[in-house]
């Protein structure tokens, strides 16, 4: 999903966001990874409905955006692991918003939870995902923080 160079039009900054982060999969990835490293078979395990090449394809695009990191381990059978980068940590505010979003939507349209999606399959990831946001959100801000050059806050410029 990559486009052309940006233009200097307005709303260029909320395109280069949709575009980091944009996608059927991967404000679901940085969900999970909000509460810290997953190794690719926990990923794999966390989003059943998508497909491995998808997931790889989704997690390369955010490595290259800077938003993860890739780790590879020299191990048999070999381990591979992935996090958020301290670029990646700003989103949390937004992925955090998206979650609070989607909870009033499915209240308000609970026939999606009903439908072949398999309502409670979905209870169970976001359970999981919810637990481990919040046991891995303290020392997440913690890393983030810590010698951090980019600021924990995005900067909000008046118009």
């Amino acid at each position: 999903m990559r486009f052309e160079p940006y233009k200097r039009t307005p709303g260029c900054s909320v395109e280069a966001c949709l575009e980091v982060i944009g996608g059927k999969w991967k404000g679901v990835i940085l969900h999970h990874l909000l509460g810290g490293t997953r190794r690719f078979g926990e990923l794999r395990r966390l989003l059943p409905a998508v497909t491995q090449r998808m997931l790889t394809t989704q997690l390369r695009e955010l490595e290259a955006d800077g938003v993860i990191t890739r780790t590879v381990y020299a191990e048999v059978p070999p381990r591979v692991e992935y996090s958020l980068t301290q670029l990646g940590y700003i989103l949390e505010p937004i992925i955090e918003l998206m979650r609070g979003w989607g909870d009033t939507y499915l209240e308000r349209h609970p026939a999606l939870l009903e439908s072949d999606r398999g309502a409670a399959s979905l209870e169970r990831t976001w359970a999981s995902s919810r637990d481990d946001v919040e046991r891995g959100a303290e020392s997440a801000r913690d890393r983030r923080t810590a010698g951090s050059p980019i600021s924990a806050q995005p900067e909000v410029s008046a118009r």
